[in-house]
């Protein structure tokens, strides 16, 4: 599938999955629909990540969904992902481009206008961008939680290349996040700790296509 055509990505965190195993949630997301799976597990081992990267290969590629691995290009490559997410914190998209060649996906976390235009020049396919709502997943300054579909607004016009809203996503929230301009939305706890991820995955779904069908100001495709 095309980046471009995003519309739900599921970030994995084993932690909010009420005991089940990864590979249960994706294998239940696909059911759902969802276009992207980013392998994040950032608590757990190299080792554990790369198992947990072959197995999910298997599900999306024969699914027809991107696999996309936080951060780390060297467990991306051998388990023949479609590409990598990196931070502000993380090796430049530049550098990541480089390594994996031009054919992979290369995704930048940002929050502000000019965290994007840099990441949009220095060669990103995509963007994250939050977050949104606030988030508990992670370690996130306040100027850049709760940025609000404003921010995504803002970024939506001032970059050409598609945007992915993420950071305390839900599908009663979905909504305006989409009509400011991205094109599609990321999400943990919302599919991962949902008793059903795949009817969670399904009405995430929904909710993307029922607002783009609305229409939106921004300039993310």
């Amino acid at each position: 599938m095309n980046h471009s055509s995003w519309r739900t990505y599921l970030v994995t965190q084993a932690s909010l999955s009420n005991g089940r195993p990864t590979t249960e949630v994706v294998r239940a997301a696909i059911d759902g629909g969802v276009d992207a799976v980013q392998l994040r597990e950032k608590d757990a081992s190299a080792r554990s990540r790369y198992e947990l990267g072959h197995e999910l290969r298997e599900l999306t590629a024969a699914a027809g969904v991107d696999l996309i691995v936080n951060d780390r290009i060297d467990i991306a490559r051998p388990i023949d992902a479609d590409g990598v997410h990196v931070g502000q914190s993380d090796l430049p998209v530049a550098v990541a481009r480089d390594l994996l060649g031009p054919e992979a996906i290369v995704g930048c976390s940002t929050s502000t206008v000019a965290e994007a235009r840099a990441a949009a020049a220095d060669g990103a396919d995509y963007l994250g961008v939050g977050a949104v709502y606030g988030t508990a997943s992670k370690d996130v300054d306040d100027d850049k939680n709760g940025i609000g579909p404003e921010r995504i607004a803002a970024i939506a016009d001032a970059v050409s290349i598609p945007i992915v809203g993420i950071g305390g996503i839900t599908t009663d929230n979905a909504g305006p996040v989409v009509k400011a301009g991205a094109a599609g939305v990321a999400v943990i706890s919302e599919i991962t700790a949902a008793p059903d991820p795949q009817a969670a995955t399904a009405a995430l779904a929904a909710a993307v296509e029922t607002s783009k069908a609305v229409g939106h100001g921004g300039g993310d495709e």
